[in-house]
């Protein structure tokens, strides 16, 4: 009986830093095997793909395995909503056409079970920094858009590639997890403001690369969903309790 919830977020594939691309994305198939039985629906979000660009005619190569599996869930039955990154923000019409998924640029409120979400990848909540809204413009203004596709995939995939491997070794510590214990207390105050206008049960974010569910009141919490590089962790809503999990196979 497909009852439960699922929520995942930071996969990454296709990033340069995984010694076994293939094999990442092997585990995360094997993860979506493993509730294709008791999910109703499945929550991506943001930053599924390390990089992810749609050009009109032509399709990126790589990610056949996820692919396929999500386009097998969907039709299935089991909704799916994925939510734009901050690596994965060029998700046009291909992938919601083909795979059947919803795609939800910014937050979500949504209730589930009786109980109210709030939703989003994290990086663009609240008050932002105005370099960092500046960057957002760009990246999603049009015309930017349309000078980018013109230039040759043959230089713009490993340039972002590039980009994205340099972003995570400056923001990362020994262990590689990033440090984002201020970016949690700012999403911890957001939420906190947010909550003297509308009652949330839950917050749940990802984007931080690290997991943990904190209590924001008696009756609300944020839950960070950590990441599939390292972590490999999921949150899990059975219509009464919200847990994070850890997937481990053989």
């Amino acid at each position: 009986m497909r009852e439960n919830t699922y929520f995942i977020s930071d996969l990454h594939l296709g990033a340069k830093y995984f010694k076994n691309p293939i094999a990442s994305e092997q585990k995360v198939v094997r993860w979506l095997d493993s509730i294709k039985d008791d999910a109703k629906e499945l929550y991506l979000l943001g930053d599924i793909l390390d990089y992810w660009y749609e050009y009109k005619y032509v399709v990126p190569r790589g990610f056949t395995r996820f692919f396929g599996k999500i386009a097998e869930l969907s039709d299935s039955g089991i909704k799916i909503y994925w939510f734009l990154g901050n690596h994965d923000i060029w998700i046009f019409d291909y992938l919601p056409k083909e795979l059947g998924v919803t795609v939800v640029d910014g937050n979500l409120i949504k209730e589930i079970g009786g109980k109210k979400f709030f939703l989003a990848h994290g990086d663009g909540v609240g008050n932002l920094k105005f370099s960092f809204r500046l960057m957002r413009s760009i990246f999603r203004n049009k015309f930017c858009q349309k000078l980018f596709s013109a230039v040759h995939p043959r230089w713009t995939v490993p340039f972002a590639h590039g980009w994205s491997e340099s972003s995570r070794n400056s923001s990362s510590q020994e262990d590689g997890i990033m440090d984002c214990k201020d970016y949690e207390n700012y999403l911890c105050s957001f939420a906190k403001e947010y909550l003297q206008k509308e009652h949330i049960d839950y917050f749940i974010f990802g984007h931080l690369h690290y997991a943990e569910i904190k209590a924001l009141d008696d009756s609300s919490s944020i839950t960070i969903l950590g990441d599939w590089i390292k972590l490999f962790s999921f949150a899990k809503f059975d219509g009464e309790n919200l847990t994070l999990n850890y997937f481990k196979d053989n």
